[in-house]
This record gives C-alpha cells, sequence and structure tokens, in this order.
C-alpha cells in the first residue's frame, strides 16, 4: 500500500513544473524542499519498499515449505502402524 502512495506521488511530482513549490511531510510538519531531492528520496523509498516485499515473499515462501514438510512427517507419523503375522 505504501508502496503504491510512493509511486503515486512521483506520478504527481512529475506532473509539476521544475520551480513549484514543494512541501514534504515530517511527522505533522510540512517542510519544504527541492522537488529533485524529494522525487529522489521517495524514489529510493519505493527501491526499499520493493526490496523489502522481495525479501518477505521469500520468507513466506520457505515458511510455506518448512510447513508442509512438516504437515507431512506428522501425518506419517500418525499413521496408523499395520501388524503384519
Amino acid at each position: 500500500m505504501e508502496k503504491i502512495e510512493v509511486e503515486q506521488t512521483v506520478a504527481e511530482l512529475q506532473k509539476t513544473a521544475d520551480d513549484a513549490v514543494i512541501y514534504k511531510a515530517a511527522g505533522s510538519l510540512l517542510i519544504k524542499g527541492e522537488k529533485a531531492k524529494i522525487t529522489e528520496d521517495l524514489v529510493e523509498r519505493k527501491e526499499l519498499l520493493e526490496t523489502r516485499s522481495t525479501v518477505l515473499a521469500r520468507q513466506e515462501e520457505r515458511l510455506r515449505s518448512q510447513v508442509k514438510e512438516a504437515q507431512t512427517k506428522l501425518q506419517e507419523d500418525l499413521r496408523p502402524v499395520s501388524l503384519s503375522s
């Protein structure tokens, strides 16, 4: 969700004139900044969010695999033993 907001903000900044007055939110304050610097910061933020998303997706996949393996092993351990006579 944050990534979408950053992308939308960058898109809006691209529509503004280079000399437009731009303010950046810092907590409850608005701080005047340069368009180029704010855009650069947002692009870096977007890249960081994409990296985090990739890492979390890999961790999720690894965990799903581990859960599946544990479930399979548990099912095997709980399977009734057939007695051979």
